[in-house]
């Protein structure tokens, strides 16, 4: 940006008669703000999302946990060892750029549904543990895809490529903007800052795994629930 910057008040220079169109100035930074407004406003509703799937997720699992009580007592110490090593297997999701379901997580899942499904129905369990349980398990491996499906959720490149390009622009029209004899660094520098820290900003929220932003906060909710789960 400081590059276009300099390039916009370079050719201006040359063309010191040449006319301005403020009109056109307007219109090429209308349209960047909105471009970005919009962008950052949905990567920040995106962010939430995936905190609230979060919370969704541990709710799923706590209550799982809690309907275990209607299949009979010598079945449910094995399931209630398998969902402590599930809630482990959900935990530093975020740490890396990684599949949202791991393939431990996987056979967790398939060994608790087994198990449930055997003890729902042997002798000793509860008339209504297969129409509470057995739900409840599915809402739990459910909500696994649904959080790795948010994670693939965003905007087309072409979105990206499109503010990138809108903010070189609008440097370059700045930079055309200013008179031969009214060049501030400050400025050119303070405009170019000000962008980049938004965009990157934007991208960092947007794609909360692969910069400094993370949601390595969101594995306390695991860490309570995995010590409520005796």
């Amino acid at each position: 940006m400081i590059l276009l910057l300099q390039l916009g008040h370079g050719l201006r220079r040359r063309r010191e008669s040449a006319p301005q169109s403020s009109a056109i100035e307007g219109a090429v930074f209308a349209l960047f703000g909105l471009l970005l407004a919009f962008t950052f406003s949905g990567a920040v509703a995106r962010y939430d999302a995936h905190r609230a799937l979060v919370l969704q997720e541990s709710n799923d699992i706590g209550t799982a946990y809690l309907r275990l009580d209607l299949l009979a007592p010598q079945d449910q110490p094995p399931l209630r060892q398998l969902f402590r090593d599930y809630v482990s297997s959900r935990l530093h999701l975020y740490d890396t750029v990684s599949n949202e379901i791991s393939d431990t997580t996987k056979q967790l899942q398939q060994q608790i549904w087994k198990k449930s499904v055997a003890a729902a129905a042997a002798p000793g369990a509860n008339p209504d543990a297969t129409k509470l349980l057995l739900p409840a398990l599915n809402d739990m491996i459910d909500i696994t895809s649904t959080r790795q499906n948010a994670f693939h959720m965003h905007p087309p490149a072409v979105i990206f490529l499109l503010l990138f390009v809108l903010s070189g622009c609008c440097a370059f029209v700045a930079g055309y903007g200013m008179t031969a004899t009214a060049r501030s660094w400050f400025y050119s520098i303070a405009l170019a800052v000000t962008v980049t820290l938004t965009v990157y900003a934007t991208l960092e929220v947007e794609y909360p795994r692969q910069g400094l932003i993370r949601l390595t906060q969101t594995d306390d909710t695991f860490l309570q629930l995995r010590d409520s789960i005796q």
